[in-house]
This record gives structure tokens, C-alpha cells and sequence, in this order.
């Protein structure tokens, strides 16, 4: 079998079902997953009804229906077919699309899952697109909503662009009209809506010396380069306005201070994916802000919403979903600095952090992440934090950076057994991985995850995402 043939043979079974129900994960790779395949059911006049969980555990799976219906899990269910088993869902009634590392189960459900075939650099939205073109080629436009997937769940920042059949996606969307795809661009958050000095202050990857974290450092570095940083009625100016000239002369700048410093250049430069079709200095022009606005809905318990703007809706569902990303950055910012004030605790191995009830544990990885270029940068950080609804368990989020990653360290492996050990259960990435455990083993937990982290350290390593 090849990942083409499992993609054909799905394309085939979804267009045999005359009723579908779509159960897919809440952050930008699950909504953009939801959003590609629920249009193309539409689009083939198949009823389709859609369901979100944050995952699949046994406090949600009451959400899966127990109905006749076909079900369609998209970016979950591959590590959790016990779980299906358990509920009582039949083989030939389940299709999972998803693109996590697979947990063996007396049931064979049927799987697209593009690890298996040694893509680890695309996103159940991928997968979801190929299945789209499979079953209309005229599905190509979905590929924008599929590369804004595969971005949102990081296949692109370990190579700085995307790769493999990611990558051929984006080709494809290029060639339709509806991605435009600058090579070599600035590898940076926020080019398209953030004021240009906020853009590089908060970039950190590279870490820039004098520039990165410090808005003052970049402010003056853009001054001496003669850089205007706004426009005529005082409005700020954003990295994709300006000229190439200008663009030239910033980097070539950030080149000389890298160097300077001793810093390597090679993640200065990246790939980028502009929507053309969207106005300028919006979240939806970018593909990397296009999925942030996404997480924001998904984290905040509105994944519809996102959906809806994955649809085309850019008035009501894009109003409320500016909001939310408001709040969304707002709250990121509280925990981000919590995390400084607090400060982690560290060993060998990992640094780590609970947060009890103070934050929703639906955002506490982007904080670990957004908090690591300000803490040790050669450990992976955990954040814990308590589940309201269930407070026998706890929520724990890893994440880490591509160079700890070539030194061997993958973080779903050690979440994985860790969480496993104690009678929970976890997964995710190699760069980014969580887990539940019993609240009463969180001690035992932390000096596991630090035990297999050496092992692992121990071991060349891999480079892979």
C-alpha cells in the first residue's frame, strides 16, 4: 500500500456514504481539517454534520454520536482507537485521518495517516486535502485552507517552509491562483499586521542580540537603517509593504549583527505563504496568522467560528473571531509573564511549571513556547495545570526547539511512555507533545519525562519533526 492508495481508497468510501459526521480536533490543523473535508462532502452533496473535542479522552467521547451515521475523525483517533472500541463504533463505520503516531487495537480501523509512509512533515490538513482532490480535482482551491493547516501545526518552521507533500500542496495552490509563495522571506511572526519593529522584536528565532525581545533595540536599528517605520497618516508599517530595497537593507543588516554576535544565519530566511485573495493587513492574508486566528477560536471553545471563516465568512464569523483573538493574545501575554515573574524549576534534563487553576488549559502550550526563548533555551519546558471538570487530572504541554530536536529529544515518545507508566495517556510531536495524568502522580511523572529525556540525549540524534 502506498499513502496514494489509502487517499483513493477513502476518496471511494466517503462517496459511497449517503450521511457523515466530521469529529475533528480544535486547533488550526483540526478546523482547517474539518473545514476541508466538510466542504467537499458538501460540495458532493453528501449530509454532513460536524462535532470538535479538544480530544479524544473518556471524559469527551460522549460527543462521538452513536448513530448510524459514517464517522470521520480528523487529527485525533489514530493514537486513541481504544477509545472507539470502547464506544462501541463498528470497523466499516470509521475513517481516520490523521497524521499522529497510531495505537495498535484489537479493531483495524481504517486509517489515511501519512507517518506511517514517512511524511512526518504534514498535517491531518494535508491529508484531508488529498482526499478532497481525490474525490473532485476541483477541490484545489481547498489546498490555501490546507497549507494554512499544515503551517498551524508547525510542518513548516523546522525547514523554514514546508516540505514534501506539504510543500506540493502549496505548489498546487500557487498554480491555481490562490497562494502566493515568497521564498527567502523574513523568518518571522506577525509580516503581515504587526508594526514592523514589533515584528522583529518579538522574533526569536533566530535570536537577534539587540533586537530580539527588546521593541527599543529594533526600533533604533530600523532608524539607523533609514527604514521609515510609518506610513503617510501615522499609520505603522508592515514587513510585506515594504519595498524590496527596504527589505534587502533590513536584512542584509540582520545578517551583520547575526554574525557579529556569532549567531548562525540560517534560520533568518523563510518560506512564506500570502493568500492574494485576502486584504492586506489581516490576519487572513499570512498563513501563519491565518492559523493563530484559528487557534485562538478553537482554544476558546468556538471552533465553528473559525470553520466559518475557513468557508469564506469574512463579516460575522470574522468579526467574533477578531475578538477572540484579542482576548486570545491578551491572555498569552498574563501567562507568558506568570511564567517569568513565577519562574520554573529545573531538572537535568526538562525545566517545568505548574500553573493550578490561574489558566485555561487549552492555551498553556503556546505559552510554554512563547516562554522558552526567555528561559533556558537548551531544555524542553512543561506546563502543568489543573482540569476544573476533572480535577483528579492534569493537563500537562511540552514543547521544545528544532535545535534540542537534532540532539535526539522527541517529546511524544517521552510523554508517551511517561503519562502511559502512571495510567495516563499522551502524544503529539517530536517538537511539541501533551498528555493527562493522575494528579496524584505528577511528582513521579516529572522525574520520568526527565529520565527519558537523558536517555534520549544520550542518543544521535534524528533532526526529524
Amino acid at each position: 500500500m502506498s499513502l496514494g492508495e489509502d487517499v483513493r481508497f477513502a476518496a471511494h468510501e466517503i462517496m459511497e456514504q449517503e450521511e457523515v459526521t466530521i469529529i475533528s480536533h480544535i486547533d488550526a490543523d483540526g478546523i482547517a481539517g474539518e473545514a476541508i473535508l466538510a466542504q467537499a462532502l458538501s460540495r458532493a452533496e453528501i449530509k454532513t454534520h460536524s462535532v470538535f473535542v479538544r480530544q479524544l479522552e473518556p471524559l469527551t467521547m460522549h460527543l462521538v454520536p452513536q448513530d448510524d451515521t459514517f464517522k470521520l475523525f480528523c487529527d485525533l483517533g489514530a493514537g486513541q482507537q481504544n477509545l472507539l472500541e470502547e464506544r462501541g463504533l463498528p470497523e466499516d463505520n470509521v475513517l481516520i485521518v490523521d497524521h499522529h503516531v497510531s495505537q495498535p487495537c484489537e479493531m483495524e480501523y481504517r486509517q489515511v495517516n501519512c507517518l506511517p509512509y514517512g511524511h512526518t512533515k504534514m498535517s491531518a490538513a494535508g491529508v484531508a486535502y488529498f482526499i478532497a482532490k481525490e474525490m473532485d480535482s476541483g477541490n484545489v482551491d481547498l489546498s490555501k485552507i490546507a497549507v494554512v493547516g499544515n503551517v498551524g501545526d508547525m510542518m513548516a518552521r523546522e525547514d523554514c517552509g514546508l516540505t514534501g507533500p506539504a510543500r506540493e500542496i502549496a505548489l498546487e495552490g500557487r498554480d491555481h491562483g490562490c497562494i502566493d509563495i515568497r521564498a527567502r522571506d523574513l523568518n518571522a511572526y506577525g509580516t503581515s499586521t504587526r508594526p514592523l519593529h514589533i515584528c522583529l522584536a518579538y522574533s526569536d528565532d533566530p535570536l537577534i542580540p539587540g533586537i530580539s525581545n527588546n521593541i527599543n533595540g529594533a526600533r533604533q536599528f530600523l532608524r539607523k537603517l533609514g527604514i521609515p517605520l510609518q506610513a503617510e497618516g501615522g499609520r505603522w508599517r508592515v514587513w510585506e509593504e515594504l519595498d524590496a530595497d527596504e527589505k534587502r537593507r533590513v536584512t542584509s543588516a540582520l545578517v551583520q549583527q547575526l554574525i557579529a554576535c556569532g549567531e548562525p544565519v540560517d534560520r533568518l530566511f523563510s518560506e512564506t505563504y500570502l493568500f492574494p485573495d485576502e486584504f492586506v493587513r489581516t490576519p487572513v492574508r499570512n498563513a501563519q496568522e491565518f492559523a493563530t486566528l484559528l487557534n485562538a477560536c478553537g482554544r476558546w471553545s468556538q471552533p465553528r467560528v473559525g470553520g466559518a471563516i475557513c468557508r469564506g465568512d469574512r463579516l460575522s464569523a470574522y468579526r467574533e473571531a477578531e475578538h477572540m483573538l484579542a482576548n486570545h493574545r491578551a491572555v498569552i501575554r498574563e501567562l507568558l509573564q506568570y511564567i517569568l515573574d513565577t519562574g520554573v524549576a529545573e531538572l537535568s534534563h526538562v525545566q517545568y511549571i505548574h500553573v493550578g487553576r490561574k489558566f485555561p488549559d487549552t492555551i498553556v502550550g503556546i505559552g510554554a513556547g512563547m516562554a522558552l526563548s526567555k528561559l533556558n533555551i537548551h531544555k524542553p519546558i512543561m506546563i502543568m495545570v489543573e482540569q476544573p471538570e476533572d480535577p483528579v487530572f492534569t493537563k500537562v504541554s511540552m514543547r521544545t526547539t528544532e535545535r534540542v530536536i537534532a540532539k535526539g529529544i522527541d517529546l511524544q515518545q517521552a510523554l508517551t511512555v511517561a503519562s502511559a507508566e502512571v495510567g495516563g495517556a499522551g502524544g503529539g510531536h517530536k517538537i511539541a507533545a501533551g498528555a493527562f495524568i493522575p494528579r496524584e502522580s505528577e511528582e513521579v511523572f516529572i522525574n520520568r519525562v526527565n529520565e527519558l529525556l537523558a536517555g534520549q540525549s544520550a542518543q544521535p540524534g534524528q533532526g526529524h519533526c
